[in-house]
């Protein structure tokens, strides 16, 4: 596996691949689903770059870019299997001095995520339009558990056409269900019970649709009732929304999506699961 920092260094390598380019981008600490992408790339592609840069372009004032969880070391023993080349820009790198050029997607990043940390998906597209500039692969891969990160992706994607195939992987869990994330370092062994009732709420809603229930209103009350149940849990947001637009729904008439957003003490997780 080889390493890169610069961009130069990065082209100069990529330069050397022939045939078909996977790319897994990521911001590190990486747990078995990064893996899952990356064992994915692997599987369907001749060579696999993967970065590792924690993007602050990403984080509101208030969110925690300082104590992001960090191990380049780890993260490298980690892929090395399966990777042939591994990226590692520093903010510097990607933001210089005087950096004043900015990709956004507009309608589909103010629900969700969007409304809950403004300025967020300018940096996620900013970051992954870069990204893909310097890396220029023929596929990425993404995790469906950031769906509306995937989605705004997409239409990125669509709008200012990259040549690029976006490849939508499963969310990777633990036996309870839980979602792997780099955040869930963060919660001590109560927190970390409690939050399974993320996907015990979805999955709640999930079993109402394969019973009949096509009222999206009463899926989010569903979930509601279900988060409300837990004394951890402090919900920030609930949605029933089109899987491809995150339009919020009324009725279960198309593919949608079930998503969230639950403060588990400090620590802030998301999840979601796709139905229809």
């Amino acid at each position: 596996m080889r390493s890169a920092s610069t961009v130069d260094e990065l082209r100069k390598t990529r330069l050397s691949f022939d045939g078909t380019v996977g790319f897994v981008p990521t911001m590190g600490y990486l747990h078995e689903g990064h893996l899952a992408l990356i064992r994915r790339a692997r599987d369907e592609c001749d060579h696999v770059v993967v970065s590792i840069f924690v993007n602050p372009t990403q984080f509101g004032p208030k969110e925690d870019l300082s104590k992001y969880p960090r191990d380049l070391e780890r993260d490298f023993r980690l892929i090395e299997p399966f990777t042939d080349m591994v990226w590692t820009p520093t903010p510097e790198i990607m933001y210089p001095t005087g950096y004043q050029t900015w990709v956004e997607v507009e309608a589909m990043t103010k629900p969700l995520e969007g409304a809950m940390r403004p300025g967020h998906f300018r940096g996620v597209t900013t970051v992954v339009a870069k990204l893909f500039n310097a890396v220029q692969p023929h596929k990425a891969y993404f995790g469906q558990k950031d769906a509306q990160q995937v989605a705004v992706i997409r239409q990125m994607v669509r709008d200012l056409n990259f040549p690029i195939e976006i490849v939508v992987c499963p969310t990777t869990r633990e036996p309870d269900g839980l979602a792997m994330s780099s955040r869930n370092v963060y919660l001590d062994a109560e927190q970390r019970k409690a939050a399974t009732v993320l996907f015990r709420s979805l999955s709640a809603a999930k079993e109402l649709v394969e019973q009949g229930e096509r009222n999206a209103e009463a899926l989010r009350e569903k979930m509601k009732e279900v988060l409300a149940g837990e004394p951890l849990a402090e919900m920030q947001y609930v949605s029933c929304a089109d899987y491809d637009t995150l339009e919020e729904l009324t009725e279960i008439n198309r593919k949608a999506l079930l998503s969230m957003a639950v403060f588990i003490g400090k620590t802030r997780l998301i999840d979601n699961i796709v139905i229809g």
